[in-house]
């Protein structure tokens, strides 16, 4: 009798066993240092590429933050020009004492030489009666005229240099040397000098504000800019937080961009101040040379030739973060 045979299925191999879970690998400080530091050269590189890509609109742009900079960069750099072109004008502040005029000249020599002496004083300046007369002659055109005077009608006269140009110590050492003996009169114009002072402190706090406004001008364009810049790569960012992207890690090209638009805008800034300061030169030099005065402009300083630039990279970085910290949050992938 044929045996019923069933048929036997093949045995299958069991597959081999895999491993409970794949290893996480293990990443020491140093490599996390390391991908940190590629990511960062990484968006650098890339902001100034598509930087690149967009020319003209980049241009513009770094034209706008230079002008806004270059503007109190220069005029600070004139108001400096201006303060060494009078800082030796408070070394001329002197006072006219004029004595009585019967006082001889060896009296009025004696005198200078006793006030020549005080701690106040830096120096003296004696004007006799007849070189007085001979210098008023000469200045004046009237020569025949003070040549028919019976008398010279001049008084003996000690120009005085104080030591310090300021106004109350002027004002006291004309009241001391108005006592003295033998003094008909003291004379200080002082005015003139509080006049340049005053301006020059107006002028420092004018900067200063027109600094503060146009540095918030340069955040707001790279605000802007930033702003715009998100709005373009909106399909980017969602997919780069899609497969696992951090905020910092979508956050740093942009941070990056506004550091280069600052930085860039500083460097144009300081060849547009420079320029203008070359431009100027010739003409300043030609004045200067007609009172005879050896002025020349001065440019930027080493600092601030250093310091501008990073300091409208700091701005350029406040005003991406600034924009990236608005509109990031935003941007988030859809739910499906």
């Amino acid at each position: 009798m044929a045996r019923n045979a069933t048929p036997m299925r093949p045995k299958t191999a069991k597959p081999a066993k895999r491993a409970a879970s794949a290893r996480l690998a293990n990443t020491t400080l140093r490599d996390r240092f390391d991908a940190w530091r590629l990511h960062h050269r990484d968006s650098a590189i890339d902001a100034l590429k598509r930087m690149r890509q967009s020319l003209v609109s980049t241009v513009m742009t770094v034209l706008v933050i230079a002008i806004a900079l270059a503007l109190p960069a220069g005029l600070s750099v004139l108001l400096e020009n201006a303060r060494s072109l009078t800082q030796n004008w408070d070394g001329n502040v002197h006072l006219s004492v004029f004595l009585n005029i019967d006082v001889s000249e060896a009296s009025q020599r004696r005198i200078a030489d006793e006030w020549q002496q005080r701690d106040d004083i830096e120096r003296v300046e004696v004007v006799t009666r007849e070189q007085a007369l001979a210098e008023y002659k000469e200045l004046s055109g009237f020569g025949e005229v003070l040549d028919a005077l019976p008398d010279n009608p001049l008084p003996p006269l000690i120009i005085v240099y104080p030591s310090s140009s300021d106004a109350e110590q002027l004002t006291q050492l004309k009241v001391s040397l108005g006592d003295q003996p033998n003094v008909d009169q003291a004379v200080l114009d002082i005015e003139w000098v509080r006049r340049l002072h005053a301006m020059l402190a107006v002028g420092e706090r004018v900067v200063s504000a027109l600094m503060l406004a146009l540095a918030l001008a340069v955040v707001l364009v790279v605000v802007n800019t930033i702003r715009l810049a998100i709005e373009n790569r909106r399909e980017e960012i969602v997919v780069v937080k899609i497969v696992g992207g951090t905020d910092g890690f979508v956050r740093r090209p942009f941070l990056y961009t506004g550091f280069w638009f600052g930085l860039f805008g500083g460097l144009t800034a300081v060849m547009l101040v420079q320029s203008t300061l070359l431009w100027l030169s010739g003409p300043v030099n030609r004045l200067s040379a007609l009172y005879s005065s050896e002025f020349s402009l001065t440019g930027l300083g080493w600092e601030t030739l250093l310091a501008l630039p990073v300091f409208a990279g700091v701005l350029g970085l406040m005003g991406a973060w600034l924009a990236v910290s608005r509109h990031l949050k935003d941007i988030e992938p859809q739910a499906f």
